[in-house]
């Protein structure tokens, strides 16, 4: 058996996994959902199903601080990182124990059969393609920020079809949300995903991934500020640490 064929059969595995728990944790996010007080309680099912997703696939993490800020329990963050994996969702989950978290992310989603319907309750969902969507992220986000949950973003805006691209340039989303809301940026960097779970179906490897906590940036200063400090620090932390 060649290592590509083994490759299809561990992403047929995925299928099987991610169809077996998103039954067994969707229904109880879907009916928590309809009341927004509820969400933080839904939300220990989506960490469930993130859990299982995971670990299920033969992935771990090993976490690194590169600072000692501490996250406040009691404020919400827009939480960025950067993306090359369908698993950084799942990561991004896990890491985030204290800070029910709602993702930006693509209107095409919804199209997933179960997922689908699910996706839509808890995420801000925009069509990249319609100029009245991507404004309205805004106020979507801003009313999710005020129902207590955090944001996950991640800037790059998707993940670049030329996979020598180490970091891609970032998109002003998570960076105007900060500066509207005040909301601190908490900056993840991840390493390792884009070799260990590629979006290439026939690539990959059961393995570990290495994250590393770059720390809190407050909203003090403009946008475009926030945005190229963001985008310095992940560059220099993917430049020092990858392999």
């Amino acid at each position: 058996m060649t290592a590509k064929t083994l490759n299809y059969l561990w992403r047929a595995w995925l299928l099987i996994l991610a169809f077996v728990f998103t039954l067994i944790f969707g229904l109880p996010v879907y009916l928590l959902s309809f009341n927004k007080k509820h969400y933080k309680y839904a939300y220990r099912f989506v960490r469930y199903w993130s859990y299982c997703i995971f670990y299920g696939m033969g992935l771990r993490y090993e976490l690194t601080r590169l600072s000692n800020e501490k996250l406040d329990k009691n404020q919400q963050y827009v939480f960025i990182s950067n993306h090359t994996s369908i698993m950084d969702i799942m990561l991004m989950c896990i890491l985030c124990a204290d800070h029910p978290i709602c993702f930006v992310g693509k209107k095409e989603l919804v199209k997933i059969p179960i997922f689908g319907t699910i996706y839509k309750r808890i995420c801000v969902m925009v069509d990249r393609k319609s100029a009245r969507s991507r404004a309205d992220v805004y106020r979507r986000c801003a009313e999710k920020m005020e129902e207590g949950n955090s944001i996950v973003i991640f800037p790059e805006g998707g993940v670049p079809d030329d996979t020598s691209i180490i970091l891609d340039e970032f998109k002003d989303g998570a960076f105007t949300l900060s500066s509207k809301h005040n909301s601190p940026i908490v900056i993840f960097t991840f390493v390792g995903l884009k070799e260990i779970f590629p979006f290439d179906n026939s690539k990959g490897y059961p393995g570990k991934a290495k994250v590393y906590f770059n720390g809190i940036l407050y909203p003090s200063a403009s946008p475009k500020e926030l945005k190229l400090s963001s985008f310095e620090t992940i560059k220099k932390t993917l430049l020092k640490h990858y392999n």
